[in-house]
């Protein structure tokens, strides 16, 4: 199997385990929280994203490594990173934490397309074994990463459930 082959199964199999792993583990007590606390455990795991720094660090990654992709990826990765924080630190400021869920949400799908976008353009199926260490940001934290997003987004545009507002105790509508 080519190098460029083994990097894409890699890639589909990370999204399977997660959607397995999150659908069994995740959602169902994300279920058992208000909104605020879904996207507050949401972002939590988002503030861990200045660790895609580690595309632009010599060593870790390979010489030939794509600069257009790496530079991105990592300056990406700590900007949804750090409004990930921001959110996470203005939790009780329920307007401004919003506002910074929605910020990097959006800020880290645009990373992640753009991600997407720039591999593919310089063959990083191909130059998969550049990226060293950093193999396993790819593979095991980005399907992640693009989940959640996802998943947030959900949260807020669905309608809160039945189950949150009553343990708030908030009538429930009919």
């Amino acid at each position: 199997m080519s190098p460029a082959a083994i990097f894409q199964l890699h890639l589909l199999l990370g999204y399977v385990a997660w959607l397995l792993c999150i659908g069994v583990y995740v959602v169902p007590r994300l279920k058992s929280v208000d909104r605020a606390g879904a996207q507050r455990a949401v972002a939590t795991l988002h503030s861990f994203r200045f660790f895609g720094l580690v595309f632009i660090l010599p060593g870790v990654a390979g010489p030939d490594l794509p600069s257009g992709f790496a530079v991105t990826a990592a300056y990406g990765d700590l900007a949804a990173g750090l409004l990930a924080m921001l959110a996470l630190i203005s939790f009780r400021i329920r307007p401004l934490f919003w506002l910074l869920v929605v910020a990097f949400n959006l800020v880290g799908v645009g990373d992640l397309v753009i991600d997407y976008y720039h591999g593919a353009q310089s063959g990083l199926p191909v130059l998969a074994g550049q990226l060293g260490a950093a193999y396993v940001v790819v593979i095991v934290y980005v399907p992640l990463l693009m989940i959640t997003h996802m998943i947030a987004f959900y949260l807020l545009v669905a309608r809160q459930p039945m189950t949150a507002q009553a343990h708030r105790g908030h009538p429930v509508a009919n």
